[in-house]
């Protein structure tokens, strides 16, 4: 059988269970030990979880809901609902019960596979509002067994049950799928409304595993390690789209504090994060080399500076002269190696980042010591894959080309428009968002905007089409541009710029409170919370001096001149999806912090030296409760246009 034989998920588990039987398919450290499944392990264990749930009732078309952390009994649990002819729903495993109960309502989901008593008890809070809902499935039972048993039942419980189950009822349902089929549903991170159910076919999932693994070389030797949210379209693509198409081994972490220990012992040849986690990894080398002696921050500094001249061109195979390759080579094997080893990217072979734009000099340093860091575009929608970069053509600026099968088109407004194999079929129950989404043709807005380089090919995204402004003088407006420069400095975890139709820009910063928390330690300030820290003199003046480099930046770019910071504030707390002030993926919900903090932003253009402010904040029990604090506003240098930027005004 070939591949273009092969139509859905469960197809190619049957390739991989033959093909690559004894080959790994799934591991997981569980008590400090890694445990592995193979191939035929994994497609033993799925056909008898999709026999279970067809044995509690589960009927073709209906939905499941997944939820828990990265854990291979449950990405097997997607597969098995799949094989049921049922379509699996993720969702993010800290999401609080209101957002729970919006998704399990909004799907109808009829049964619920969770990973332990924490999410369990988040299903039982709201299982009364949940209309339909027939069975709770869980895989760590620790704690739940006084519980009401009922409508409730063990993972291993329900493939015991499934040993026992009706085979061939099990492969009529399968023959029944084709790549119309529907895959997966997926819920946007919602940053300007409720999040939208996303219906992806096998078609839109397979055809872009498909593309996307040729284009990048991925192969069934490569590694990966699975600890994005399971709901987020990106882990599902490389966790099971790409992980199934190619039959690579998906590596799943003890816990969220062990990460990076098991990123180290796995040495992943295949990696995707997004920017935030590039940005902690850099932060923590950082605080590392500032308690380094001397000699080690010395030869750090002299090894970065040859590394950010001579690293990205052999990566793109340009040439390089003898000494200078020699020189990288001996700085390699002292400072590049042990320092790739400790963030655990030794093996890597491809990378990726997305999700948000990366600043360019975090970008650098990564590439610098010789990490194969590419950028990619994409969104749910697209079943992730709109544009990557090829290996000789990694730039900071761009997001690459095309992925293969992919068409790009930008509209008179700037707003980036494509079409392409992995175009999710619809919203489910939304028809009014997908017609004003996608067109008849397949055309699909984006809402970014950007501009494809006429003689490259490659495509830049500027912002969000709906953040993208004018100045009240007519200069172009572009927050994230800025706030990306802002956040890579390892003291600053994340900045709003405001300024859209206002004479000037404003900002908001959040400190890292683990890099500004050592930098205290080192020079011995005392402090007793997040809030008086943020307020201390001596880190807002870090603080502005960060923005004013950012300036200095800013000033040289020719568009975006206009969007220097001219005041800004340190926040007196971390904005935090609890509080809906970010999305679960991270992304800044700007329409409610403008609301939220308004008067914060109020005194910034109001030219105040302080302000008063209160804030409702969510306790990680869920209770309400209010933060006070006197915010300081702090006048910040602007930085005369660059000359090319004074001559295209004139």
């Amino acid at each position: 059988m070939t591949t273009t034989d092969l139509r859905t998920i469960p197809d190619f588990l049957d390739r991989n269970a033959s093909q690559f039987a004894d080959a790994p398919a799934y591991r997981e450290k569980e008590f400090g030990i890694w445990q592995e499944w193979t191939w035929s392990d994994a497609k033993t264990e799925i056909e008898e979880m999709a026999l279970g749930l067809i044995e509690l009732g589960i009927e073709i078309g209906e939905h499941v809901a997944v939820i828990g952390r990265n854990r291979p009994q449950l990405y097997m649990a997607m597969v098995s609902a799949q094989c049921a002819g049922a379509i699996p729903v993720p969702l993010y495993a800290d999401a609080v019960g209101e957002e729970i109960a919006y998704v399990l309502g909004h799907c109808s989901a009829k049964f619920v596979i969770a990973g332990d008593q924490e999410q369990v008890d988040k299903v039982i809070e709201v299982r009364d509002r949940i209309e339909g809902l027939r069975h709770v499935v869980y895989l760590d039972g620790r704690g739940l067994r006084k519980y009401d048993h009922s409508a409730m039942s063990s993972l291993a419980d329900m493939r015991a049950r499934g040993a026992k189950g009706d085979r061939e009822e099990l492969a009529r349902r399968r023959a029944q799928q084709t790549g119309a089929t529907t895959c997966v549903m997926l819920y946007t991170s919602g940053t300007t409304g409720k999040p939208k159910g996303v219906v992806l076919s096998h078609d839109n999932i397979v055809k872009t595993s498909l593309a996307s693994a040729e284009f990048d070389g991925l192969r069934q030797t490569d590694e990966v390690l699975a600890y994005l949210p399971m709901a987020w379209v990106g882990d599902f693509i490389f966790s099971i789209g790409q992980a199934m198409v190619t039959g690579f081994c998906v590596n799943c972490p003890e816990s969220e504090n062990t990460i990076m220990q098991d990123l180290r012992e796995i040495g992943p040849t295949y990696y995707f994060a997004p920017p935030r986690v590039f940005e902690t990894q850099l932060t923590n080398v950082m605080i590392r080399m500032e308690d380094a002696g001397a000699f080690k921050k010395k030869m750090f500094n002299r090894a970065m500076a040859h590394a950010k001249t001579v690293g990205p061109k052999l990566l793109d195979g340009e040439e390089v002269p003898f000494w200078d390759r020699l020189k990288y080579r001996l700085n390699e094997l002292l400072v590049f190696g042990p320092l790739k080893n400790t963030l655990g990217l030794s093996r890597v072979r491809v990378g990726y980042t997305a999700g948000e734009a990366i600043g360019p000099e975090l970008f650098d340093f990564y590439r610098s010591i010789g990490i194969n860091l590419k950028q990619l575009y994409g969104q749910t929608e697209a079943s992730v894959f709109i544009t990557q970069q090829k290996d000789d053509e990694v730039r900071a600026d761009t997001v690459g080309t095309p992925t293969p099968g992919v068409e790009l088109k930008i509209a008179e407004s700037g707003e980036v428009f494509y079409r392409s194999p992995g175009t999710f079929q619809e919203y489910y129950q939304n028809p009014e968002s997908t017609a004003s989404t996608k067109d008849a043709e397949g055309w699909v807005a984006t809402g970014d905007a950007g501009f494809i380089e006429p003689d490259t090919g490659h495509l830049r995204i500027i912002d969000r089409a709906k953040d993208v402004g004018k100045m009240a003088d007519g200069a172009l407006f572009a927050p994230k541009f800025v706030e990306n420069k802002l956040k890579f400095f390892p003291e600053i975890y994340e900045a709003v710029v405001f300024g859209n139709g206002r004479e000037r820009c404003v900002a908001f910063v959040n400190i890292d409170l683990t890099a500004v928390g050592n930098w205290a330690e080192r020079n011995n300030i005392a402090y007793a919370s997040y809030q008086e820290l943020a307020q201390h003199p001596r880190v807002i003046e870090i603080i502005k001096g960060h923005v004013e480099q950012v300036n200095r930046s800013v000033a040289e770019d020719e568009m975006l001149a206009g969007c220097q910071i001219h005041r800004f504030l340190v926040l007196h707390k971390q904005l935090d999806a609890d509080d809906d002030e970010m999305t679960r993926t991270q992304k800044v919900k700007r329409r409610t912090i403008e609301a939220k903090y308004s008067d914060l932003i109020d005194g910034l253009y109001g030219g105040a030296d302080e302000v008063y402010t209160e804030t409702e904040v969510t306790y990680e029990d869920g209770r309400k409760g209010k933060i006070r604090a006197t915010v300081k506003m702090i006048d910040a240098k602007v930085a005369p246009a660059h000359a090319k930027v004074l001559e295209a005004a004139e």
